[in-house]
């Protein structure tokens, strides 16, 4: 097997992934959303409010967005340190992540996670792990409860390019492939593993749908920028999962618009690359695309206008939140919710 290519040419209004207006419209509202909360942390963290590094996702939210369009209510996700966009994307509020990256007690995890560890296990949001590539098997074990239940659940693990060059990708893939897992490997290829570009350590040009075939495993590259795109194929990766026939490597090629961390200023990247990327914007092609269906310029203004109102509104909140209360310090460490009686 190789990998085919999907680029935004190969979107289309066909299968389980088509895209109409409306739900085009409201998927660049996410997509702005997400942008909008992230560059409103960024801010908060120049302003001393954030305590701890932030590895922001602004240039990757057409691969959240679009996947988890795709996936079903009840599907599980698991992402890497970058994962804002993967737990708003599942349903976490604005005010949920600023105010856990702020350490507030309204946060989304009560200010025991942080920026690198959002979690919303009601809305299958299974955690951002800051371990690279140590969530890929955890995905593996969710799929397998999946098959053992047979409750027509999928589970998705996000990752970066780096995590395929860690022991526990191929494991995953390889104990995913052997025992037929209703499970999708998303690799978002941001063209950098930290600061090393991935093509100097990587033996192949794919990192992650080059190493799908050694064990079996279909695998696509796709245009990580184009929501619609995103969301057709993992649609269709999806269905194929619920069928019983097994997991899909996806690779999605993306660019992030900051450093790999607040620390880092990524002057590495050459200029005319960073320009390319930057000419596009998976909000700018969302934008384009909904120009392309008629969709009047008044109301993506309008969104955008919600999005800038409701941010406005989550930052003055989660200013205003209260601080964690000391007594549950030691709760949600265990199963059972408590750890008193454990030495």
């Amino acid at each position: 097997m190789t990998a085919t290519d999907t680029g935004s040419a190969g979107a289309t209004d066909r299968g389980p992934g088509a895209v109409g207006a409306e739900e085009l419209l409201a998927l660049y509202e996410q997509m702005a959303l997400i942008r909008r909360t992230e560059k409103a942390a960024h801010d908060l963290f120049l302003a001393g409010l954030v305590k701890g590094t932030t590895h922001l996702a602004a240039g990757h939210e057409a691969v959240a967005v679009g996947a988890s369009a795709a996936l079903r209510p009840g599907d599980y996700v698991f992402a890497t340190y970058r994962g804002h966009h993967h737990a708003m994307a599942r349903g976490a509020s604005p005010e949920e992540c600023l105010a856990e990256l702020m350490s507030k007690g309204t946060g989304l995890c009560g200010a025991k996670g942080g920026s690198m560890h959002l979690t919303k296990a009601s809305a299958g949001m299974l955690g951002s792990y800051a371990i690279v590539g140590a969530h890929l098997p955890l995905a593996a074990g969710a799929a397998w409860s999946a098959k053992l239940r047979d409750s027509g659940q999928v589970a998705v693990a996000f990752f970066g390019d780096g995590a395929t060059n860690i022991g526990a990708f191929h494991e995953a893939l390889n104990l995913a492939a052997v025992w037929s897992l209703p499970v999708l490997f998303i690799c978002e290829n941001n063209l950098y593993m930290e600061y090393t570009p991935i093509g100097d350590v990587t033996a192949v040009a794919n990192p992650a749908a080059d190493r799908a075939p050694a064990y079996g495993l279909p695998a696509e590259v796709l245009d990580g920028n184009d929501v619609v795109v995103v969301k057709e194929v993992v649609a269709r990766a999806a269905e194929r999962a619920r069928a019983g026939d097994g997991p899909t490597v996806i690779e999605a090629k993306t660019y992030r618009h900051f450093g790999h961390s607040r620390t880092d200023p990524a002057s590495y990247r050459p200029d005319e690359e960073v320009k390319q990327w930057l000419s596009r914007d998976p909000l700018d092609i969302a934008r384009a695309r909904l120009d392309d269906l008629g969709v009047p310029a008044e109301r993506v203004a309008a969104a955008d206008e919600r999005v800038a109102r409701g941010v406005e509104e989550a930052v003055a909140a989660a200013k205003a939140a209260p601080g964690p209360d000391p007594a549950t310090a030691l709760t949600d460490v265990w199963a059972d919710g408590g750890s008193a009686w454990r030495t």
